[in-house]
């Protein structure tokens, strides 16, 4: 017997659930100077309801090559990574338009 959504009703096999909420949420991706003027790069807006930030900043980091964190609501990586980040974001299934780099 297959599982079922919660949220839709459908068997967890052809739930959209998850594709919908990538879909709506608008990212924010900026640059900060942090202490000594090292940069860091932000990642804030993505649900941490429906998304894994800790899972979601474990793939970030690998694929940028640098450490970081998932806190207080969003992603934290050392060093500026705006395009690898945005480049990322839409091979993991979030819409380009609704990312907002800066």
């Amino acid at each position: 017997m297959a599982e079922i959504c919660p949220k839709c009703g459908l068997p967890k096999d052809i739930c959209q659930c998850g594709v919908i909420s990538k879909e709506q949420q608008r990212i924010k991706v900026y640059v900060e100077a942090r202490k000594w003027r090292k940069a860091m790069t932000i990642i804030e807006g993505i649900d941490d309801k429906s998304v894994d930030l800790g899972r979601l900043a474990q793939k970030l980091k690998a694929m940028c090559a640098c450490g970081g964190t998932a806190k207080n609501g969003e992603i934290q990586l050392q060093g500026d990574h705006r395009d690898k980040v945005e480049e990322c974001l839409v091979k993991l299934g979030f819409q380009e338009e609704n990312i907002d780099v800066q």
